[in-house]
């Protein structure tokens, strides 16, 4: 990066990951719903995917039902210190993750003590490496049993995940403060309830209304109780967050981003209010709106298609849009700290200019009296990334599925950690 950047002396940067993506070994609700519908997600790659550009290099794995079972993923249950030391080895000072809640109380009431060490162990291992835990209680999974009493659709389980939450912040609690109750509950409900490519599939606004809601509960029950064990504990509130913009001056198209922002941003901020320490914000899109239609990925500041940037995914790649987004969240007079954002980029011809540019969107929001305490890029490895399966590669790290999933770091990787040196001054 040839920009003179500024960053405060105690700035968090960092990596994020999620348990189920990366441990291996894991059952719970999203385990069994892997089983259920591999055969089915693999029939049809060829016809959600088949535009892609990496298509044609994909198209075998992404056709093979086995992409879509998590199994091992990238077995980081028992490999977790050598993920750290390439952690540690790139300079990092904070790494991002969670606790797998089908560990912690495989049945209902039965706490797995050597799990509860497992993660005792991890926490320590981190914190021995100079790496600042991040840890979240709820990434997308949960037991078993739990997704059998209805999970987060009916209001009087809440009580099982605060008293899930209060045993782990009182077992291994000691060496952590920052806490990261719920990750993106308005995708839990967009897609397990309206976009049907996540369990449950059920379509029904009435109960995405209603999980969403709960799961808002959820976080402020918990919020309450971590306070009430510990002043050390920092808890944030973190969901999704897109640039949104107009395509047209039209009023119903200007009513539909201010609409947009209403629903997606501020009655769930406002309904948390004051139960949270900092917001977390992941970032990946930025959304178009012409008249009513919403246009995912629009082609946004380029005439032609051939000037069309795009990942893996087919997600139009606009980095530096995370600087409104920072801004707008301001007015909420909480810390931010980023704590997802990343490209899936098999090639790794687009990370570095993603991390730069999404990098200089915090320098500039700084620079404009914005409080951003930390940056988290998604993710140090390739992991399982849900319903695509294993295909899909935001890893600074690759990992070879075919040589005992050999950690191999990519160019921006070392592009991240060069950077990252320099700013903390190492």
């Amino acid at each position: 990066m040839s920009e003179k950047f500024r960053f405060p002396k105690r700035f968090l940067w960092g990596v994020a990951s999620s348990a189920h993506q990366v441990e291996g070994g894991n059952h719970n609700n999203w385990s069994v719903w892997e089983l259920q519908n591999a055969r089915a997600l693999a029939k049809a790659a060829s016809y959600k995917q088949s535009e892609l550009k990496v298509w044609p290099e994909i198209k075998k794995q992404a056709s093979t039902p086995n992409n879509y079972v998590s199994g091992r993923a990238v077995d980081h249950y028992n490999r977790y210190e050598e993920d750290f030391e390439i952690a540690r080895k790139m300079s990092l000072n904070a790494f991002r993750f969670s606790i797998e809640w089908s560990r912690i109380e495989p049945e209902e009431g039965r706490w797995d003590a050597a799990e509860i060490e497992h993660y005792r162990k991890y926490i320590h291992e981190l914190k021995r490496r100079g790496l600042e835990p991040v840890m979240t209680l709820y990434h997308w999974t949960v037991p078993v049993w739990f997704a059998e009493k209805g999970g987060f659709e009916q209001a009087r389980n809440i009580q099982y995940f605060v008293r899930y939450a209060e045993k782990v912040l009182s077992e291994i609690g000691k060496d952590i403060r920052l806490i990261v109750t719920i990750n993106e509950p308005d995708t839990v409900v967009s897609h397990g309830y309206y976009l049907l490519e996540h369990p449950p599939q059920k379509r029904s606004l009435w109960k995405a209304f209603w999980v969403y809601r709960n799961l808002l509960k959820g976080h402020k029950l918990i919020y309450q109780r971590a306070h009430r064990i510990s002043r050390r504990f920092k808890v944030g509130f973190v969901k999704s967050y897109s640039h949104v913009v107009a395509l047209d001056d039209r009023r119903i198209t200007r009513f539909m981003v201010w609409w947009n922002l209403k629903t997606r941003d501020s009655l769930p901020l406002g309904y948390v209010g004051r139960h949270m320490d900092f917001i977390g914000v992941n970032y990946y899109f930025t959304d178009a709106y012409q008249g009513r239609k919403l246009i995912f990925g629009a082609n946004i500041y380029h005439e032609a298609d051939s000037d069309r940037r795009t990942s893996d995914l087919g997600w139009e790649m606009y980095p530096d849009n995370l600087e409104p987004v920072l801004i707008r969240l301001a007015r909420w007079r909480k810390p931010l700290i980023v704590t997802e954002t990343g490209v899936a980029d098999v090639h790794d011809r687009y990370r570095k200019e993603w991390l730069n540019g999404t990098i200089r969107a915090v320098n500039n929001a700084l620079e404009k009296g914005v409080k951003v305490e930390g940056y988290l890029y998604w993710s140090l490895t390739d992991n399982f990334e849900w319903a695509y399966g294993k295909w899909p590669c935001f890893g600074l790290v690759g990992i070879d599925y075919d040589n005992d999933l050999k950690r191999v770091p990519r160019r921006s990787a070392l592009y991240y950690a060069a950077f990252v040196k320099k700013m903390r001054g190492i």
